[in-house]
């Protein structure tokens, strides 16, 4: 492979994990998308692909938790609600953590596409 290539490699997948930190809108998860339906570059479209899964788990753990959240906010006047709040933070920190791991194995070993752990597949 040729270093344009390689380079080219690099930034698409880090285009692909780093989606992520815009994951509220739904320009966060076109852009893997549109990554993965015009690449033709096998890891470029893994890479894309788990992005795109990513997405999905962190938007549906992000309905579940927060939706626990508000209901306990609710019912306690928003007592149970602080009770919470260390869950939000560790999922806030295991989101970018992961984002961040993903982006450093494309930076270093950019022939291997990267699998987020623990997450469920769709795409």
């Amino acid at each position: 492979m040729q270093s344009s290539d390689a380079g080219k490699r690099k930034l698409l997948s880090i285009l692909s994990h780093g989606s992520i930190f815009i994951s509220l809108s739904l320009v966060g998860i076109a852009i893997p998308v549109a990554i993965s339906v015009l690449s033709e570059d096998s890891v470029v479209k893994a890479n894309a692909k788990e992005a795109i899964n990513f997405h999905f788990n962190v938007w549906f753990w992000g309905a579940i938790v927060g939706g626990i959240y508000g209901v306990l906010s609710f019912i306690s006047f928003g007592l149970l609600g602080l009770l919470l709040w260390p869950v939000l933070v560790l999922g806030f920190l295991l989101h970018w953590g992961l984002s961040i791991w993903a982006i450093a194995h494309c930076l270093s070993d950019a022939n291997q596409p990267f699998r987020y752990p623990f997450i469920f597949r769709l795409v």
